[in-house]
């Protein structure tokens, strides 16, 4: 087996560590201190194709593969974990659930404007009595028409206050049934939907962490 890096892998982390260097470093300390989560980070690393390293080139993305995707992540975070917390996050969890099992429709939608760090993504399915007994989730989505109706709230989700959109999950069946939770995107500015606490954490002060909150969130069967 070849374990040589290969030359666009480390074409990839000099461009990171370069930015994480100029952009990153000398503001550490300050954001830490602030509890301040710097968006425009976000969006000059979108410029650079760190918003959607995964992302098909069809779709706006970089269309790396994981090689370049977790050197990125370390270079990254070696500066701040704050930043390469919700560098992943972003990428992972929203973009990459929408890229894995969204439809056409939805992924010509939302993955361009993700991979570019337009909209910045969260993904909600922590709930307070429900982290890692996700089948007895609270938060629940009931079909009405051609729509479903949101109703719950959601915890410790990274970019909870500021994504522009999210993908959640819902329990849409009876508790802790098999095949009882579904996944739906929800933009930012629907009604009944909004962030709530942000948390005030130990550590990774400069990457948002909040609340969800759905109150009777109407969101189309287009979106499931």
């Amino acid at each position: 087996m070849n374990f040589q890096i290969s030359e666009l892998t480390q074409q990839v982390a000099h461009t990171a560590r370069d930015f994480a260097q100029q952009h990153i470093k000398p503001y550490v300390m300050e954001w830490d201190e602030k509890q301040e989560f710097p968006l425009h980070i976000f969006k000059e690393m979108g410029k650079l194709g760190l918003m959607g390293v995964l992302v098909p080139e069809q779709y706006g993305g970089a269309g790396l593969s994981y090689f370049e995707y977790k050197t990125i992540i370390e270079e990254i975070a070696k500066v701040c974990g704050s930043i390469g917390l919700s560098l992943a996050a972003h990428n992972s969890l929203c973009t990459g659930h929408i890229m894995s099992f969204g439809n056409e429709a939805q992924k010509k939608k939302y993955l361009p404007k993700l991979a570019t760090a337009e909209w910045l993504g969260a993904w909600g399915l922590t709930e307070p009595n429900s982290g890692s007994d996700a089948g007895n989730m609270k938060c629940t989505a009931v079909k009405d028409g051609n729509d479903w109706i949101i109703n719950g709230t959601k915890n410790w989700i990274t970019h909870g206050k500021s994504g522009d959109v999210a993908v959640v999950i819902c329990r849409t069946g009876e508790p802790r049934a098999k095949n009882n939770a579904t996944a739906f995107i929800v933009e930012r500015g629907t009604k009944g939907f909004s962030g709530g606490k942000k948390e005030n954490k130990l550590g990774m002060r400069a990457s948002e962490t909040a609340e969800m909150i759905f109150d009777n969130c109407r969101i189309p069967d287009a979106n499931r």
